[in-house]
């Protein structure tokens, strides 16, 4: 009789030992699930999508050329934007000051008074030439330097479109190999297929 009352004791202690072992285990499982979905939101939290950021580089680009970039914290951009279209209008200030020079001396030439300086050896043709040549190149500089201020807003708004794009290791492909079998003739047989995979951790 002692006998069996020890050995029923023993199994009830060494069942309440492993009941709370597991209630134990469960608990760490739960509280490493709790870490871990936090974590998970803490770091999902972090990404920020602003809508409105690209109509605002846009904007800013509009008003002041570069503004939209220094928004965007792409300040090397700056002197890029200032460098071409400086130069643009740079030589439409210059074919239009050339054009105007030629203008001059040709009506001067057809009114009968004295073309003076280095266009009063120029012929007639040649100063009407000169007069289109300037006048062309001086609408060219006039319509790069509008382009270039068309696409410093479009870089701009661009360039912030493409900052807020999401490029974690959350949405990734990957390649695979898998393997597969099929009967033949009553065989099975083995092959390999390449594929592409879409995965997405959450």
């Amino acid at each position: 009789m002692k006998k069996r009352l020890f050995i029923y004791t023993a199994f009830l202690a060494f069942s309440s030992a492993s009941l709370f072992a597991q209630n134990q285990d469960a608990d760490d499982d739960l509280k490493t699930t709790n870490a871990v979905t936090t974590d998970s939101i803490v770091a999902s939290s972090s990404y920020v999508i602003d809508p409105l950021a690209p109509s605002k580089a846009a904007f800013y680009s509009a008003i002041v050329p570069g503004l939209g970039q220094v928004y965007n914290k792409s300040y090397w951009k700056v002197p890029i934007v200032y460098g071409s279209m400086g130069l643009s209008m740079y030589y439409y200030s210059f074919n239009n000051t050339e054009y105007h020079r030629y203008r001059d001396a040709y009506r001067d030439r057809l009114a009968g008074r004295p073309v003076t300086g280095e266009l009063a050896e120029l012929s007639n043709d040649r100063l009407i030439s000169g007069q289109r040549f300037h006048q062309r190149n001086r609408d060219l500089s006039l319509l790069i330097t509008v382009g270039l201020y068309i696409l410093n807003i479009v870089e701009a708004n661009v360039d912030a479109h493409l900052a807020q794009f999401n490029v974690n290791e959350n949405l990734s492909f990957h390649p695979t190999i898998e393997q597969t079998g099929m009967y033949n003739t009553g065989l099975y047989n083995t092959g390999f297929q390449v594929g592409m995979t879409m995965s997405y951790k959450f």
